[in-house]
């Protein structure tokens, strides 16, 4: 499998890098000035390990595409391709004579997906998107900050959810679309939405919505105050619940009509954490989850990005994988999961900005001379 990379940031990089892992050739236009993550922190010798980290295992070659010849070197590519992933603006592709329309004329088996803010149509189709505003447009820091007694400001956003899952999304969505086309023979649009990728994590936010419910005593997913500092049980089930009790050396907790049955669990979860803290803060955070543990309560105690790295959980699956640039060698996240009859793991290398110029437009077929040629009149990049 082939794929033509159109995907700049983290949303389509992030889907196109775990079509890489899986083996597929992944081949990234850029632009003269690259993907805007090659500037990011943090950088040794010029090279970002952010970019890495989302962009590993990618050929990469400069195009261009306000020129003639630069799209046409992509539509020469695509007969050698099977997919193309882009998130530009809607329209973008268009303006470039390289939207799904025109191409699958040309290139009926092409699968084409497309990753925006909103969604190819509509309203606020043409509206600009990065995901801090599409958390902020989608309901998910309103919904959240309500989990945050005493809040009246949203949090700050430093982590990009709507980016990851919506190119997990995409990801999705392509391999359902290559299954399609094994059967049909053709290929297909895909139109990924950041909007809707958001909505569709707030299961009960969308339901309360419809049917409003009132709202807990407590939020039940809190921290749980320790001798030394916070642990997180997660009482999900009556099961848990029973087992968090048996671990406090309080059984009697079971019965309690505060808490027995759910609703009122959930409507009395203040008095219940009142109750659960005189115990935890008389043991250290690591003996209150050996308590946890000795009785089966989902919990853990807070960490650092830093300690989880370090989890021999981590490295007993391979979960990180190396990869070299001109800057050394840095760590990466493999895809969350295995599979039994395939390798899946990040390819080793991180490309320099237009690197692979001469590898790719060979592919689409071009002759020595005219690679010279299209390096020298700027419609390629070079290195």
């Amino acid at each position: 499998m082939r794929v033509v990379d159109f995907t700049t940031t983290i949303a389509g990089p992030y889907c196109t890098r775990m079509m890489a892992d899986l083996g597929a050739e992944v081949i990234k236009i850029e632009t003269a000035e690259g993907d805007m993550m090659r500037t990011r922190q943090p950088l040794r010798d010029g090279a970002s390990t952010s970019f890495g980290q989302l962009n590993a295992g990618k050929q990469s070659i400069v195009l261009d595409l306000k020129r003639p010849e630069g799209q046409e070197v992509v539509r020469r590519l695509l007969s050698h391709c099977d997919f193309l992933v882009e998130n530009f603006r809607p329209g973008v592709m268009q303006r470039f004579e390289l939207d799904h329309e025109t191409l699958a004329k040309r290139h009926p088996a092409l699968i084409y997906c497309s990753i925006s803010g909103y969604g190819q149509t509509g309203p606020s189709s043409s509206l600009a998107a990065y995901a801090p505003a599409v958390h902020a447009a989608s309901g998910f820091d309103l919904a959240h900050m309500a989990y945050q007694p005493g809040r009246d400001r949203p949090d700050n956003c430093g982590i990009y959810i709507a980016d990851i899952v919506s190119g997990t999304y995409a990801f999705g969505a392509c391999m359902a679309a290559l299954a399609h086309r094994h059967l049909t023979g053709l290929g297909q649009h895909l139109d990924v939405s950041m909007l809707e990728t958001m909505l569709s994590l707030m299961v009960g936010e969308v339901q309360a919505a419809q049917f409003p419910v009132a709202p807990p005593g407590r939020p039940m997913y809190g921290p749980v105050r320790t001798l030394d500092g916070f642990i997180m049980p997660a009482v999900a089930s009556e099961k848990s619940f029973q087992a968090l009790c048996q671990a406090a050396g309080h059984p009697e907790w079971i019965t309690d009509p505060r808490f027995a049955r759910f609703a009122d669990r959930r409507n009395n979860w203040g008095d219940f954490v009142e109750l659960l803290e005189i115990w935890s803060t008389t043991l250290s955070t690591a003996d209150c989850q050996a308590a946890f543990d000795a009785n089966g309560v989902p919990a853990s105690p807070y960490r650092t990005v830093k300690e989880v790295l370090a989890d021999p959980q981590l490295a007993h699956r391979g979960a990180l994988a190396e990869v070299h640039d001109k800057g050394g060698s840095f760590k990466v996240v493999n895809p969350p999961f295995r599979m039994s009859g395939a390798a899946v793991q990040v390819m080793g290398f991180s490309a320099g900005l237009g690197e692979h110029a001469r590898e790719v437009l060979a592919l689409a077929g071009y002759l020595p001379d005219e690679i010279d040629n299209m390096l020298a009149e700027g419609i390629v990049g070079t290195p």
